[in-house]
């Protein structure tokens, strides 16, 4: 294991004591599966992320190794020992599997991935990168991003591999890429955006010649597949520290490659002059959302909270008072939501949760001290839906203003609305607003069978019951009867 540097000797003493405890914890799984190993003759390692998570002492169950045997040896290994085994990633030289194991006096699962020693390199034109095999760790070392990840622990005998300074990096919570930065990224522009979801993840300074790389190549980035870049920007995202990690894909013009949106905030002046620009302010919004989550980080709240305002440059307009605006920004925020988020190629379910978010952020500014009447509190929870308690969360998350007075009561503002909802929901069952006839009903009431008509008549009532609240069946009858008979 790891020796105390001369430099750092309390930092390193510290890291190494919390790498020996954790790894101790998965030593009867890593260990059991090292052995099989050696017996068919080839070598194992902890590797990688894995061993940077046990020097910063949050070794998870998701194990990493490397290896000199080719995939289908790792498979000939494997599956007499795992509780199961999958292939999903063996191009790329990966086996998976699960193993329950025991962790104490407690039995646990671990998700170990094996990657047979390699490196990968994308060529000029291609959006997938080329595999090839090594035979020596060294070498799977220096292909690796960043020295923090380029660190080994051979297993049985716990032999610790660090031919790059990742544990110096570690303790001095730098990231640096093993290589040059330029031979890295080229060899895989994907790290770029790595760089800045580590630096999100662990609260990391990229190292100056690495960021000046990520500037120099940002273009490169596009070479990488929508799939790819998506899921690092939610990595990043999902973070502890996310404003971290985009301001750095800002700064080095990265941003403007995978979501141009978030930089072309930077220059836009928000309609109350109360922050330096709109990027800082969505920043904001997105910090104060995080603070407000409960169960864990939500991607939909996050983007919504990152995306709410990337309305306002194209609806800027200067006004002859002096002032700015940006009407209907939220409308314009919400297609191109939707626009990006399909471009990144995400779930038409999320494209339309958090693009809805966007749309509806602004809603709550005409309640003003609580003028709204319960039919327009009963379109606001319609409208929300199931997004209602994100579209809590963004709201309060949009007041960045310094002012005191005005925060306050903003936020007595919308406790009061909050209030209103919670008495309307306990009266009139809110979350399932529908008409109080359903369509057999309606059918039936006019004698007439499937067609425009039913549909027609539906909305009718239910925009009589989201003006009125709830009617008697022989009430809602007569209101229908009475429509019906305007038609005609």
């Amino acid at each position: 294991m790891p020796n105390a540097n001369e430099d750092t000797p309390l930092v390193l003493s510290h890291v190494q004591r919390r790498a020996v405890s954790e790894l101790l914890r998965v030593s009867p799984v890593a260990d059991d599966l090292a052995r099989r190993f050696q017996e068919a003759g080839f070598t194992l390692a902890l590797v990688g992320g894995s061993v940077r998570d046990a020097l910063l002492g949050r070794l998870g169950n998701d194990l990493d190794f490397t290896t000199d045997a080719r995939p289908d040896d790792v498979l000939k290994i494997v599956r007499p020992w795992a509780d199961s085994v999958w292939e999903v990633g063996i191009a790329f030289g990966t086996v998976g599997a699960q193993k329950e194991g025991r962790v104490g006096d407690d039995r646990q699962d671990f998700q170990i991935e094996i990657t047979t020693y390699r490196s990968e390199a994308y060529d000029r034109t291609s959006r997938k990168p080329e595999v090839s095999y090594g035979d020596s760790i060294g070498d799977d070392l220096v292909r690796r991003d960043f020295t923090v990840n380029a660190m080994a622990v051979a297993l049985p005998q716990k032999e610790f591999i660090d031919p790059h300074g990742g544990l110096q990096d570690l303790a001095g919570g730098v990231l640096r890429t093993p290589g040059t930065p330029e031979a890295s990224f080229s060899d895989d522009p994907l790290r770029m955006l790595r760089a800045a979801r580590f630096a999100a993840q662990l609260e990391f300074e990229v190292a100056p010649d690495v960021v000046a790389a990520m500037r120099a190549m940002a273009e490169r980035i596009e070479i990488v597949s929508a799939e790819r870049v998506r899921e690092e920007l939610n990595k990043l995202i999902l973070s502890d520290h996310p404003r971290k990690g985009l301001a750095l894909l800002v700064d080095t013009c990265l941003a403007e490659h995978v979501l141009p949106e978030l930089p072309a905030l930077r220059l836009e002046s928000d309609e109350h002059h109360r922050h330096k620009d709109v990027y800082e302010h969505s920043l904001t919004v997105l910090e104060q959302a995080v603070d407000l989550e409960e169960d864990g980080p939500d991607l939909v709240l996050r983007l919504a909270a990152l995306l709410h305002d990337i309305g306002k440059p194209r609806t800027r307009r200067f006004e002859k008072d002096g002032g700015v605006s940006f009407h209907h920004h939220e409308v314009v925020g919400a297609k191109m939501t939707k626009k990006r988020m399909m471009a990144l190629k995400y779930s038409n379910e999320l494209v339309r949760d958090v693009s809805r978010l966007v749309e509806l952020h602004l809603r709550f500014h005409g309640y003003g001290t609580g003028e709204w009447t319960d039919s327009a509190v009963r379109r606001y929870v319609r409208d929300a839906g199931p997004l209602l308690d994100r579209l809590h969360k963004l709201t309060r998350s949009d007041c960045t203003t310094r002012n005191k007075r005005k925060a306050t009561a903003l936020s007595r503002a919308y406790d009061g609305l909050e209030e209103r909802i919670a008495q309307l929901q306990e009266q009139e069952e809110l979350d399932s607003i529908r008409p109080d006839l359903d369509g057999n009903q309606i059918m039936e009431t006019l004698g007439v069978g499937p067609g425009p008509v039913i549909g027609a008549a539906y909305k009718f009532l239910l925009e009589l019951r989201l003006e009125n609240g709830p009617m008697e069946h022989d009430e809602a009858v007569s209101a229908l009867k009475e429509w019906w008979a305007r038609q005609s």
